[in-house]
């Protein structure tokens, strides 16, 4: 195809660039339109709290592996303290989540949801689960280890440990 050729239909805009290999943009842009629905009902409800999505990705680990150390939070999230700090300040403070220290090592600063943070999860939680159970049903019986193995697949090689960790990875 000549540079200054348009595209004129998806096969094009699929085909390869110069000296690559054909970029999956259908895929990509139903990410795109997955992620913004999967998080769209979330954001409203997190809004009327004053919370944003990095307050949902800590509820979400805190509720999932309740007594997660903040070091270990950090290292999932792949945020600064200074982020972290301003987030898990705003969860404490509003009462959705409570810091212990270690019982081994006092200097541990280790996070667990309280009532209050398991019911909002419970709640943001709710619309994502449904969404992602319907898209399962529809598929084939074998989809949801499929999809979960794609999922994993897209996941930094060096990350996958944690996914074992946090059980994320069962059934595969």
């Amino acid at each position: 195809m000549a540079a200054h050729q348009k595209n004129v239909n998806i096969a094009d805009i699929n085909s390869a660039p110069p000296g690559g290999e054909a970029l999956p943009l259908d895929i990509m842009g139903l990410f795109f339109f997955a992620y913004r629905d999967f998080t769209g009902d979330a954001d409203a409800l997190l809004e009327r709290q004053g919370f944003g999505r990095a307050h949902h990705r800590v509820l979400y680990f805190v509720n999932l592996r309740p007594g997660m150390p903040v070091a270990d939070l950090l290292d999932i999230l792949k945020i600064t303290k200074q982020s972290l700090a301003r987030v898990l300040r705003q969860l404490i403070d509003n009462g959705y989540i409570e810091q212990k220290t270690g019982h081994a090592d006092r200097r541990q600063r280790l996070l667990h949801a309280t009532d209050k943070g398991k019911q909002f999860f419970g709640t943001l939680s709710t619309s994502q689960a449904s969404r992602i159970n319907a898209a399962i049903a529809s598929l084939p019986p074998d989809s949801r280890r499929v999809v979960t193995r794609f999922l994993v697949g897209m996941v930094d090689p060096a990350d996958r440990i944690v996914l074992d960790r946090l059980n994320l990875t069962k059934g595969l």
